[in-house]
């Protein structure tokens, strides 16, 4: 997936600014894709020299102007090429699993206090996506906002990034345990 994907998706629900595309990414898209805020507004230029999203001045009187960006008709035909388009299985790229994996040959404390430090991480964004999810499914149950709610796509990827954050903390909390009980057995054997 390229970043250009990423942006047409998020410009589906509206029409945004650089900034509000930002906010955007901050609440919803990070949890499957990263980008700075150089990166968006590289790629909303892009976009539009492409003809892929079509961008307008608005004057504001007490603000600086701002530009506000919509998906065009052929930015909703490369989104229908990109759905079609095979998938590719994803990966896992992360230096605290290097470290992990080398635990038996290192001192383990400094990695028992990354992987501590990533589950609060986690566990702050799992209340954040609690969240953004009630938010988005007001006062409907989610079974029932599953069924017949607006937004669903945004609500499963943000169940997506839930369930990661979830998997990842307790990861991260089992392996540190290990590592410390370990630890323990070796100073006092």
């Amino acid at each position: 997936m390229a970043l250009r994907h990423a942006v047409l998706a998020a410009l589906l629900d509206g029409e945004y600014s650089g900034y509000e595309l930002t906010k955007t990414f901050d609440l919803g898209v990070a949890n499957f894709w990263h980008a700075l805020p150089q990166q968006l507004y590289a790629e909303l230029s892009k976009l539009e020299k492409e003809g892929l999203v079509a961008g307008r001045q608005v004057v504001q009187e007490t603000r600086p102007n701002k530009r506000l960006f919509q998906v065009t008709d052929a930015g909703r035909a490369e989104l229908e090429r990109f759905a079609a388009a095979p998938s590719k299985p994803s990966s896992i790229r992360d230096d605290l699993l290097v470290k992990v994996q080398t635990a038996d040959r290192i001192a383990a404390a400094p990695v028992i206090q990354q992987l501590e430090e990533r589950a609060a991480a986690a566990d702050a964004k799992i209340e954040l996506l609690g969240k953004i999810l009630r938010n988005m499914r007001g006062e409907a149950d989610e079974e029932e906002f599953l069924l017949r709610g607006e937004g669903i796509g945004g609500y499963l990827t943000c169940l997506r990034g839930l369930a990661f954050e979830q998997g990842h903390r307790d990861w991260c909390l089992r392996s540190a345990a290990i590592l410390r009980e370990r630890q323990a057995n070796r100073a006092g054997s």
